[in-house]
């Protein structure tokens, strides 16, 4: 079943988030990111994003709907994905729980964010700076590099687009 508001499969529903969600989905980005992605990146670069995280001004803006949130979790009410949006299109922060990576949660969580950019902006195009680690993710669900990686603040990233 699929609204606007909320994609429900076999054992995982994809919504938008709840101030409730909040801090969870922060500390889910935080584990998968230290896990993932902070091993190819400086201490500046893990830094930069910890700040980032939590950074209270971020958290006003979704708490003002200029920054949205979308969370993936099992029947049982677990956090196993989250992804942001920012400037109505492009995704800010994408991570899944490492126990269910290649499970279809990121693509599910993309489905969700690519229906609102369409729908509910009014836009055709996704972006993403995409870390290392997710570059071929990205690319098997039809995303295209913009240009080649950069080094943003010591955070290493591959801006890309997807037409929606």
């Amino acid at each position: 079943m699929e609204t606007k508001n909320e994609l429900t499969g076999a054992d995982v529903t994809i919504r938008n988030a709840y101030e409730s969600d909040w801090d969870e989905s922060m500390a889910l980005a935080w584990k998968t990111f230290m896990e993932y992605n902070a091993p190819g990146y400086s201490l500046i670069g893990i830094s930069n994003f910890k700040n980032f995280i939590n950074d209270d001004v971020l958290h006003k803006m979704f708490i003002m709907g200029n920054y949205q949130l979308m969370v993936a979790r099992k029947k049982d009410g677990q956090l196993i994905g989250m992804l942001t949006l920012r400037d109505r299109n492009h995704i800010s922060l994408l991570f899944v729980d490492g126990e269910y990576h290649k499970n279809g949660v990121g693509k599910a969580l993309l489905r969700f964010a690519s229906m609102y950019v369409r729908d509910e902006e009014g836009l055709n195009k996704l972006t993403v700076h995409s870390s290392p680690y997710a570059v071929d993710f990205y690319h098997r669900l039809g995303f295209k590099d913009i240009k080649g990686e950069i080094v943003q603040d010591g955070i290493r990233i591959t801006p890309m687009e997807l037409n929606l």
